[in-house]
């Protein structure tokens, strides 16, 4: 039996506001638990929220981007369940009237375009966190610290339409997100601080079948490529299970990296185990179209305008423009290259950034903030290659040395101090040439028979004889005009 894979993400950004979104206790991590949780956090008798309208701006700023509906009135609501590190046992978060809803994000797996629907995006709040580690009880029991730090930093949860189709369309849509989240300014991204989390909810179903099948939710993933892994995995189990005749139980599970395997966390909660209600502490958030206007005009230009300016002012394909907006830093890079070039040979810089550069950067684990080579280095490289002066060949050559900060990371004086400078005397050229056919008439002869490939053998004798440095492009044009 052929199976279909059906996946939707809902995504957690904490988002980058100063204050908590109902106290004024710190968002900054890192600090010694429990000295960032006010009264207010720890749900002490009395307290009352105090809704933090910076939350709420983010959010707009992300409907905005992904063109949703702002909903003009939205609402908190109390969503029931104990947890440890969760005080008041219950979550402030938002349920039948969220601020945003709708919306779409657009991808790319490979070179393939693909475009994802958004259900909606709310506002809530983040729990504690239990730590499980180094607590040792008075008799050598193990134990359990709670620090409630985290407990009320502001979250936007966004939740996909259950459209994907495979582990990499999911891989490239967290990407997506999260390069848009972090390009609009409201969450800072960091993964291993448990900024951006995503759960993936994942089904089979028999090709052809209209309806979904069960769904697991793989709980707080938080690498991208443990995320690929997990879904692959949960799919493989549950194919197997149905095949084996089982059946799948909707339920939460956890991904277990050492082991590459999910297990199960505790069977899965529906909306009316919940018991949401409209949390009678709060008011309704109300967002008039002067303040979504407000923040419209603060928006920073997005990724699609940036990719469909890179494509019909630039020329360049869709391709290339969308990795160049895969996130902000490496769009400022290639606009502050370009412009080094005095705007120019954007398709030049763009191959350059995407494929040798981002390699350097990936073998050693670098953002392209923490780049060797900067924007006006790299520019300074690819105008020796545009005016001939260096091979492309040659030009890897001196990139290899400026990223290990030879001559101060100076293409001019790498080129000079190596002797790469390129052959261009059209003279000089000829002279090669014409010695190499005098020297290889058996070849000469084999071309002119119609073999391709000693014409290859002619232009690797001339490039050997010029030890490299003749411009590939004149060899190629002398040559063929010589042998008539």
């Amino acid at each position: 039996m052929e199976w279909e894979i059906v996946i939707g993400l809902e995504t957690h950004a904490q988002l980058s506001t100063k204050s908590k979104i109902f106290s004024n206790s710190s968002t900054a991590f890192g600090s010694e638990p429990n000295t960032q949780a006010s009264a207010i956090d720890m749900a002490l008798p009395g307290t009352l929220p105090v809704f933090n309208e910076a939350a709420a701006d983010k959010a707009i700023r992300f409907g905005l981007a992904v063109g949703a509906e702002i909903t003009p009135r939205s609402v908190f609501a109390r969503k029931n369940y104990f947890y440890p590190d969760l005080p008041k046992n219950y979550q402030t978060s938002q349920f039948d009237l969220p601020v945003v809803v709708g919306g779409k994000i657009s991808l790319f797996v490979g070179e393939v375009e693909h475009t994802i629907n958004l259900t909606r995006a709310h506002l809530e709040e983040d729990a504690g966190k239990s730590l499980h580690e180094n607590f040792t009880g008075p008799h050598g029991e193990s134990s359990t610290g709670i620090d409630l730090n985290r407990a009320g930093t502001p979250l936007l949860e966004i939740v996909s339409e259950p459209e994907m189709r495979s582990a990499a369309e999911a891989v490239a849509y967290a990407r997506a997100m999260h390069s848009l989240v972090v390009w609009l300014g409201i969450c800072d991204g960091n993964m291993q601080e448990g900024s951006f989390r995503c759960d993936a909810n994942v089904s089979v179903r028999p090709k052809g079948q209209k309806e979904f099948g069960t769904r697991c939710e793989l709980k707080n993933i938080n690498s991208f490529r443990f995320m690929e892994r997990a879904i692959n995995y949960e799919v493989r189990r549950q194919i197997e299970l149905i095949e084996d005749g089982g059946k799948v139980i909707q339920e939460t599970r956890l991904y277990d990296a050492d082991l590459d395997e999910t297990r199960s966390m505790r069977s899965k909660e529906d909306a009316n185990d919940y018991r949401y209600f409209s949390d009678p502490d709060l008011a309704p958030l109300y967002i008039s179209p002067e303040w979504i206007e407000r923040v419209k005009k603060e928006m920073p230009e997005l990724p699609a305008q940036k990719r469909a300016r890179f494509e019909a002012e630039l020329g360049l394909n869709a391709y290339d423009a969308n990795q160049l907006t895969v996130s902000r830093d490496v769009s400022d890079f290639f606009e502050q290259t370009y412009a080094a070039l005095n705007n120019s040979h954007a398709k030049l810089a763009a191959n350059w950034i995407i494929s040798d550069l981002t390699a350097a950067l990936n073998r050693e684990e670098l953002s392209i903030t923490e780049s060797k080579i900067n924007p006006a280095q790299l520019a300074m490289l690819i105008l020796r290659i545009a005016d001939n002066t260096i091979s492309n060949k040659m030009a890897r050559e001196v990139f290899a040395a400026m990223w290990e900060g030879e001559a101060a990371a100076d293409a001019d004086a790498i080129i000079e101090k190596r002797g790469l400078k390129q052959i261009s005397d059209s003279g000089a050229i000829e002279a090669m040439v014409d010695e190499v056919i005098a020297a290889n008439p058996d070849i000469v002869e084999q071309y002119r028979a119609g073999r391709d490939k000693a014409f290859n053998s002619l232009i690797g004798q001339v490039m050997k004889a010029a030890k490299g440095k003749a411009n590939p492009q004149q060899v190629t044009d002398i040559l063929k005009s010589k042998l008539g």
